[in-house]
């Protein structure tokens, strides 16, 4: 004889991870499209067919569900073997690697999208910049690159805190040209003036650092 169904009680839990990914799903869309401030949570609980104490029991406020959505495109714009980028080869390879990986999920449309929102919006509402920074996937690459360029330390002449600077500057060096480019200040750049980028900046970087010894610390 079938068991009657439940017609009522918690959802199960593969239902609430259902919910859960609509309700980012439908976030995400608002955000990148209207932005942050143009975006209501009634917006999203009627676009999203949910209940307001549905939201409220996942996210205490609209600044709550922002983070969840940055931390899901960060996720989904990481590589599969991160881990695997960072092992063989030679470091002026390794680098190329975390450079052409680093512009691929820089110039991803939702990435340029989310950065738009950033930087349109910080000014008024300071949590936005509070959320990137807490959850920012550029945090994590500076470290690990330091750690990569701290394993090379002793032919370079480099410190931990300075390992940790030039991290950042590659990071930088890497990026800042082709985001600005295809955020529409400049021409963007084609795959293979990316590719030819990537090589060059690494060289670049890495004969700096061997002539910045002494220096450094």
């Amino acid at each position: 004889m079938k068991k009657p169904q439940r017609g009522g009680g918690r959802p199960s839990r593969e239902a609430s991870a259902l919910l859960g990914d609509r309700i980012l799903e439908v976030a995400t869309e608002l955000f990148l499209d209207l932005g942050y401030g143009a975006t209501s949570i009634e917006q999203i609980v009627t676009r999203a067919r949910i209940s307001k104490r549905t939201y409220y029991h996942r996210f205490p406020d609209k600044a709550a569900l922002f983070a969840a959505v940055v931390r899901r495109i960060i996720d989904r714009l990481r590589p599969p073997d991160a881990a695997g980028l960072f092992v063989g080869g030679s470091l002026d390879e390794i680098l190329t690697r975390l450079a052409e990986a680093i512009l691929r999920a820089a110039l991803n449309p939702q990435a340029l999208a989310l950065h738009r929102v950033i930087l349109a919006e910080s000014g008024r509402f300071p949590e936005l910049a509070e959320v990137v920074a807490d959850r920012s996937a550029g945090r994590e690459a500076i470290e690990r690159i330091g750690a990569l360029l701290q394993r090379d330390a002793s032919t370079r002449g480099l410190s931990l805190d300075a390992s940790h600077f030039a991290a950042t500057q590659f990071l930088q060096m890497v990026i800042a040209s082709p985001q600005r480019r295809a955020l529409g200040m400049g021409v963007p750049m084609t795959a293979a003036e990316l590719d030819v980028w990537a090589r060059q900046t690494v060289t670049l970087f890495l004969s700096g650092c061997r002539g910045w010894t002494v220096h450094a610390r």
